[in-house]
């Protein structure tokens, strides 16, 4: 699947201790959300280390769990984590999905809408793949809103470089707001559109846990802050930790919240 800068998304070590932890929990709910009956088959577009194929698997008693996805890298930790006779992970484009139409119960993705170069391309295919009256769902972060530990280190970095605010994926990806997500699942033709929010509790043990995986180097954030100098970077940590609400053993608690969406392709 192309996603914009996936290409440096090759890592899936580093995804788990930036966002992987979080998209866990969220996908947990998710999944309740959908509510979808034993033995369905689902694809997951997007699945990146498996994160959402393993509370699938966990949680929904489904047939089949296939997973697509551009990067190696991402696609080795998946299959080193999930050892389930039910799932399988391919690579493959969001875009041209190497699957049969008309085949799954549920088509879903986790934190990947935002990245296809043209969603409503990528959408086209999550329809075709499902079968008629099936299942098409996904979920985003709220990057303007309430997606706490992206909220304060663009806060802090547009503060101190104004004139790199578009970089801050509040503004980059519109997409991931409530009626965004509606207008592009009901022009994908789906009915039966639904969004609602999910939060999480995001808790860091010390500040260290929450600027480390900052330094990843690959996703948005990440990849900004390890653009900058040694002296930029340095204030930008010392803005950040004056703005988080530490608490006095030095722990720090925040919320994630993602918007999720679902719809039914037409007919029975």
């Amino acid at each position: 699947m192309a996603v914009q800068g996936r290409s440096v998304w090759g890592s899936g070590e580093a995804y788990e201790p930036y966002v992987g932890r979080w998209s866990r929990l969220v996908a947990r709910e998710f999944v309740q959300w959908l509510d979808l009956p034993p033995s369905s088959l689902w694809l997951d577009v997007g699945c990146g280390t498996g994160a959402l194929s393993q509370v699938i698997l966990s949680h929904a008693a489904p047939a089949v769990v296939h997973g697509i996805d551009p990067a190696e890298g991402y696609l080795t930790v998946a299959r080193q984590r999930v050892h389930d006779a039910r799932a399988r992970f391919e690579q493959g484009d969001a875009r041209q999905l190497p699957v049969t139409a008309s085949t799954y119960d549920a088509v879903v993705s986790g934190l990947v809408l935002n990245f296809i170069p043209d969603v409503a391309i990528g959408l086209k295919e999550m329809v075709r793949a499902a079968k008629p009256g099936g299942t098409i769902a996904a979920y985003v972060w709220d990057y303007a809103g309430k997606m706490e530990l992206m909220r304060y280190f663009w806060d802090a970095a547009v503060a101190l470089k104004p004139e790199n605010r578009d970089l801050d994926e509040g503004r980059r990806f519109p997409l991931c707001q409530p009626m965004s997500l509606t207008d592009v699942f009901t022009a994908a033709g789906l009915q039966d559109v639904e969004v609602r929010g999910i939060e999480v509790e995001t808790p860091f043990r010390s500040f260290d846990d929450y600027w480390s995986p900052f330094l990843g180097g690959q996703f948005p954030a990440p990849d900004y802050a390890i653009s900058l100098s040694e002296e930029d970077r340095a204030a930008l940590r010392d803005r950040i930790g004056s703005t988080l609400p530490i608490e006095a053993d030095g722990s720090i608690r925040l919320v994630a919240r993602a918007w999720a969406v679902r719809g039914r392709r037409l007919g029975t």
